[in-house]
């Protein structure tokens, strides 16, 4: 009856509830299984977790494991070489220790033996002094008796012989003139003879050292230049149309081109390493070239001048590398490079210097002085040298004045003051550069003083012809028999010219001393120069 009333009450639902009833126990069952099923799944999720978090935790804790031991054996193995370091070095250490003992253990050895010795000398020295004292009361008690002895003696003589002292004295006297007189002549004739085979033996050495001293080789090397032709057709294209190249040439490099019969050869003369290299390097570009004519000179004088500057500044360059030198003004460097192609008594002054610094620096290092400091004052000590006529004064003042205005070491500028004695050296490395000086200079060979001479002289015709106005350029040729005078065009007129020639040679007669006499030749030349377009 429950029943049916139920299904009564059912029936007489709406359509919505009786589909609502329906689906209600479906869908109470589909959440409750659905939570079952969530609920196996998350704990199924669970437990790969754990797992995982296991299995992930057993590999970090094997990784852990791994890497501490790792790291223990990198510690043991850094252990180990820090050991095995600190030992060598302890035995380094104790080895120089050892050696250094030694050394000292010598050095105490030798100085006791030597103090051993000086005390032997002491105490010989005063067994000699006091035989000495000895001997001299012996020499003074046979004085005396040899006195008393004498005058006895002398008593006899005179009452014997019948003289006075006086006259017995002048017998000996003259007995003993006319024996001299014998004996130094034959002592005057020995050595006479000695004189001779001494004279004829040191002559020998003389004649031998000067030989070697003045070979021809290096005397022509300092004054000419010898430049090869391919043949002697060359000659003719030199010397060109009424020797309007040859004069070129000689106008645009300041060099005597000397061209005579010699067989495929020009000479170059110019007492100016420079300007005979500048000749040489011209003539030779001129003759491969093949073009001759006075545009192509100058161009060429122009590029060889601009080739040897470059080479000047190289061979600065290189002599500071040598001497191993640095921190030296380009200016400087440039200077010291024109010093290849100066001169001082024959000798190569770049060399000298050079030379000059090796020396001071060596004597410096073992005298315990400033190695550095004399080296660097051994280099530039002539620097003064490279400047012709731009300043007025010695070598050693320009110098000091170029080592100032470029900022050189103190020490340095009194080492180059003082190393011809103008000022007192008070300094150790100033006395090594002026023993290094001498040392240089006097090695046999080294130097010729006529060479000296003979620039300084031709420098000083060429700067009185330079002291004119209107003058562009001179150049001493012919060995200081001409002097060649180039005069600005719009400063002098051809009448004017005369005067100036008139006045360089009064002036030349007046300050210079010279052989011979001096040509003074004033060139004044106008080139009008246009372009057709």
């Amino acid at each position: 009856m429950l029943l049916g009333s139920l299904v009564l009450a059912v029936a007489s639902l709406p359509g919505w509830a009786i589909v609502v009833i329906t689906l209600f126990p479906a869908i109470a069952l589909g959440f409750i299984l659905g939570y079952v099923l969530y609920k196996q799944i998350l704990t199924r999720r669970k437990e790969d977790a754990r797992s995982e978090f296991n299995r992930l935790t057993e590999e970090a804790r094997l990784e852990a494991k791994n890497i501490r031991q790792d790291v223990m054996l990198e510690a043991k193995e850094e252990q180990l070489r820090l050991r095995n370091e600190f030992e060598n070095e302890s035995k380094n250490r104790r080895l120089e220790f050892q050696r250094t003992e030694a050394r000292l253990s010598q050095k105490e050895d030798l100085l006791q033996r030597k103090e051993d010795q000086l005390d032997r000398k002491l105490v010989e020295l005063e067994h000699s002094q006091k035989d000495l004292e000895m001997k001299c009361v012996n020499l003074e008690d046979l004085e005396k008796a040899l006195l008393e002895k004498n005058e006895k003696a002398l008593a006899e003589l005179e009452r014997i012989g019948g003289l006075t002292r006086e006259e017995a004295k002048q017998s000996i006297i003259d007995e003993m003139a006319e024996s001299a007189k014998v004996a130094a002549f034959s002592i005057i004739k020995e050595i006479e003879q000695k004189a001779i085979e001494e004279g004829e033996k040191k002559a020998r050495h003389h004649i031998a050292l000067a030989i070697q001293r003045c070979a021809v080789d290096v005397s022509s090397e300092t004054t000419s230049t010898v430049v090869e032709l391919p043949n002697d057709e060359m000659k003719g294209r030199i010397i060109g149309r009424t020797g309007r190249n040859i004069k070129a040439l000689e106008s645009a490099t300041g060099v005597d081109f000397i061209i005579d019969d010699t067989p495929d050869v020009v000479t170059l003369s110019s007492f100016d390493p420079i300007r005979r290299e500048i000749g040489r390097q011209t003539l030779s570009k001129l003759i491969a070239d093949g073009r001759i004519h006075p545009g192509r000179i100058e161009e060429l004088a122009d590029k060889a001048r601009k080739e040897i500057d470059a080479s000047v500044k190289d061979a600065g360059q290189n002599a500071i590398y040598e001497a191993n030198i640095f921190g030296i003004h380009p200016e400087l460097i440039k200077l010291l490079g024109r010093l290849q192609y100066r001169t001082s008594y024959g000798q190569n002054v770049l060399k000298h210097s050079l030379e000059v610094s090796f020396i001071a620096g060596i004597l410096a290092a073992e005298l315990g002085a400033d190695e550095k400091v004399a080296k660097r004052a051994g280099l530039l000590h002539d620097i003064g040298k490279a400047i012709d006529h731009e300043y007025e004064g010695t070598h050693i003042q320009i110098g000091v004045e170029l080592a100032r205005k470029y900022k050189e070491n103190e020490k340095v500028i009194h080492a180059i003051e003082a190393h011809h004695g103008d000022v007192d050296a008070n300094s150790l490395e100033a006395i090594l550069v002026q023993a290094a000086d001498a040392i240089s200079g006097s090695r046999p060979g080294a130097r010729r003083e006529s060479i000296e001479l003979y620039t300084k002289r031709l420098e000083k015709l060429e700067s009185l012809a330079n002291s004119f106005a209107g003058v562009d350029q001179s150049y001493a040729i012919q060995a200081g028999r001409e002097i060649r005078v180039i005069v600005k065009p719009g400063a002098i007129d051809d009448l004017q010219t005369q005067i100036l020639a008139r006045e360089i040679a009064d002036k030349v007669e007046k300050e210079l001393e010279y052989p011979g006499q001096i040509k003074v030749n004033v060139i004044r030349e106008v080139r009008n120069v246009e372009y057709a377009k």
